[in-house]
């Protein structure tokens, strides 16, 4: 993967997620009690043996540096290649929206580069992948252009990208829809192509008012270049709506997608270094089948439900089926369900707050109820 030069996109869009992304990007949000979204798509980098990446910021992108920083502890800050930040296209009179103008005005990174191709990737996924096996498999195939996806085991709604091959996996039909069925072949919008492939498209479909790098790039360059697609089979999210983000927290309770996605020796997932004491565990605590970052302290009871640093649960509290971000606090007698804490929310005394599965309550940042 020396040959390969990676680019993040940071540009997923932000309006199904509510107050939780009004003011950061979707891949700066908390994930799993310690990480953050954007730590997966540069870990599965750098565990590649990808060693140049640039990160297209986002509009909001004072979360993304603050936790990136130089890219030390991805091992990104590097003498040579390492972390490129690569800044969002000045509005000028252009009004388009889409990722394909920021990714126009940072052309240049990829084609000065030495590398011989580029790996286009959208942070907002959660997944644990070697891309060296997509390369592999782009080499067999001789294609042009390889893109990622997931065959889903159950409907989904929302808009979709889809895709359908032959049994040589190549792409023989690419769509756009509201929903796929069980057994579609979702498109992960990642993709593999040679540097002057991938200049040309973004290019020449910027150039002729392209917005979308999907939409008005690949899939209207599909009769000119060879498009193979890669199946990853193992577990994946996209963090694109507050639902999303809630069950994808929740999935990490689950053994075998924990020990999928943080347990594999060989590809780890990094994330920024914050040295805290360890959970301590009062006599009055009774936590059941949840996940506790260092820096709490829990004197409640606490059920199937994701806790971050710095988190404190007063006794007699109750926390379940939540999700409560950095530095909350639910003091004595509170209880709160099916709810999201953004950072530094307190819960005062004896207060009752609810949501719904499919619905989850958001607070956020800073409140107190």
């Amino acid at each position: 993967m020396k040959t390969v030069v990676g680019i993040v996109n940071l540009q997923e869009s932000n309006e199904l997620l509510r107050e939780l992304a009004a003011t950061r990007a979707v891949e700066a949000l908390p994930f799993a009690g310690r990480y953050r979204v954007v730590d997966f798509s540069l870990s599965n980098m750098i565990n590649s043996g990808i060693n140049s990446v640039g990160l297209m910021l986002p509009d909001y992108s004072r979360a993304i540096l603050d936790h990136i920083r130089s890219g030390k502890d991805w091992d990104l800050a590097r003498r040579r290649d390492g972390l490129t930040y690569l800044p969002a296209a000045l509005p000028g009179n252009d009004a388009r929206k889409g990722d394909l103008k920021d990714i126009y005005a940072n052309l240049d990174f990829a084609e000065l580069s030495d590398k011989k191709y580029v790996l286009f990737v959208n942070a907002s996924y959660v997944y644990n992948i070697d891309f060296q096996e997509v390369l592999n498999f782009h080499k067999k195939a001789g294609a042009d252009i390889t893109m990622l996806y997931k065959t889903v085991s159950e409907d989904k709604e929302g808009q979709t990208i889809s895709i359908q091959t032959d049994e040589n996996g190549k792409v023989t039909d690419i769509a756009e829809s509201n929903g796929v069925k069980q057994g579609s072949k979702v498109v992960l919008s990642a993709y593999l192509m040679p540097v002057p492939t991938f200049a040309y498209i973004v290019r020449s479909t910027y150039e002729r008012g392209g917005q979308d790098f999907l939409i008005d790039g690949i899939m209207r360059h599909t009769t000119e270049q060879k498009i193979f697609a890669y199946e990853h089979k193992g577990y994946v999210a996209r963090i694109n709506s507050t639902a999303a983000y809630y069950k994808a927290n929740r999935d990490c309770l689950n053994p075998e997608i924990w020990g999928e996605l943080f347990m594999n020796p060989d590809r780890p997932i990094f994330t920024k270094v914050k040295d805290e004491v360890p959970v301590q565990y009062k006599d009055t605590a009774e936590v059941k089948n949840s996940l506790i970052a260092n820096g709490c302290i829990i004197r409640g009871r606490v059920e199937n439900s994701i806790i971050f640093r710095g988190v404190k649960v007063g006794k007699g509290a109750v926390v379940k089926d939540s999700i409560l971000m950095q530095r909350c606090d639910v003091e004595e007698g509170a209880r709160v369900e099916n709810i999201i804490c953004d950072k530094n929310v307190i819960i005062t005394k004896n207060r009752w707050v609810k949501g719904v599965e499919t619905f989850p309550y958001i607070m956020t940042k800073n409140a107190r109820i």
